[in-house]
């Protein structure tokens, strides 16, 4: 059996790195990378984001540039959002899906527009446990004689700046007036004399910006960032941000057995404005006779914590399953999404979480449990 140093060794590291190790940060295994799960503190860094602002370093995520005369068609194929609506310089929140509707992963695609020779340009974002799946998959079922793809992953440093205060901290280090990006805007811009991309994108339920730059820049920017009382944060911090957010974390909240319609991503489903693609036929069915099961937010009294895997049970039968839960710091009590029964899926329900064969009560709330004051909508 491998020890944990043979372990530690065999993981994938980000250019960040070393500045991570040099701010004595506690590293995970995520995804098959050595990430920082905490700096100084997870409640702190938590607080950061939610009132200043935070930095992540998720370099170890998939980036792909895709380019072709009929690309946006192609990609029209794979997601069940309608790319069509988007303009260049914005972005779609979207899924790739397999045959049976099941969520191949949770991905943004960045319009970019054209290029000089009149064809049209896209940057792909995908989860970076997923990175090797996802482009198996889209090399599959797109035309290469048509689309170009370009892998960025291991070439580009990609840092999170989250919180209400992450324009004043940005704003002297880039070109760009960050003003100007709307949610889910994007633009090529200069940082720190350098070129970049900037996207006004998070994982945090907080305002924010998305920075993909070559390690180099990358690097300084973390350092200037740091020097100008910038929190760096870890997974720990991005988990529980996400949660109150009711974002979902693919391989727990969402996988390949899930479709987006009981994942509660009907939003994202466009069924009446495109046409065919992958996984259409059971998103049809599921909308015209209702799903099984649905994802859920589970809101518990005291400090007992619903995790991973947890049954939840009514009646004294099980009915569904946690998928991610926390104690919020934000909130101060404990947070949770599951699977249940739809007949058990309505605001209100009375349910019970077996924690350690004893079973907590939990009721089904709203999600998402918070929302930001500070965030741009438009």
């Amino acid at each position: 059996m491998a020890n944990q140093e043979d372990i530690t060794q065999s993981l994938a590291r980000t250019p960040l790195y070393q500045m991570g190790a040099e701010l004595k940060a506690r590293f995970t295994s995520f995804g098959g990378w050595e990430m920082p799960v905490q700096f100084v503190g997870i409640n702190r860094e938590h607080e950061a984001v939610r009132n200043a602002a935070g930095m992540f370093d998720i370099s170890h995520m998939g980036k792909f540039i895709l380019q072709g005369q009929h690309l946006i068609d192609q990609l029209q194929r794979l997601v069940p959002s309608d790319l069509n609506r988007l303009q260049p310089g914005q972005a779609q929140y979207t899924v790739l899906l397999n045959p049976q509707g099941g969520i191949i992963d949770d991905i943004i695609v960045y319009d970019q527009g054209k290029d000089t020779t009149g064809k049209q340009r896209a940057a792909i974002v995908v989860n970076a446990a997923t990175t090797d799946k996802d482009k198996a998959w889209l090399l599959q079922n797109l035309d290469l004689d048509e689309v170009e793809f370009q892998d960025l992953s291991s070439e580009k440093v990609l840092i999170a700046v989250q919180g209400p205060k992450a324009v004043k901290y940005l704003q002297p280090l880039v070109k760009e007036d960050l003003q100007s990006i709307k949610a889910f805007g994007h633009r090529q811009t200069t940082i720190l004399g350098k070129p970049a991309f900037i996207a006004r994108t998070g994982y945090t339920g907080e305002d924010g910006f998305e920075v993909m730059l070559d390690p180099d820049v990358g690097r300084e920017l973390w350092q200037k960032l740091h020097k100008a009382g910038v929190i760096p944060c870890g997974l720990g911090a991005r988990d529980t941000l996400r949660l109150e957010a009711a974002m979902a974390l693919y391989g727990q909240d969402i996988d390949d057995t899930t479709t987006p319609l009981e994942a509660g991503l009907s939003w994202l489903v466009h069924l009446d404005t495109k046409g065919d693609f992958i996984g259409r036929e059971v998103l049809v069915q599921q909308k015209a006779y209702g799903v099984q099961r649905r994802l859920v937010g589970l809101q518990m009294p005291g400090r007992n914590i619903a995790r991973h895997g947890y049954p939840i049970v009514s009646a004294g039968k099980v009915v569904g399953e946690v998928t991610s839960g926390t104690l919020s710091p934000t909130l101060g009590y404990p947070i949770a999404l599951a699977y249940v029964s739809t007949q058990l899926a309505t605001v209100g329900e009375q349910l019970e979480v077996k924690i350690r064969n004893k079973a907590y009560p939990a009721v089904v709330v709203k999600r998402p449990f918070y929302r930001s004051k500070n965030r741009v909508i438009n």
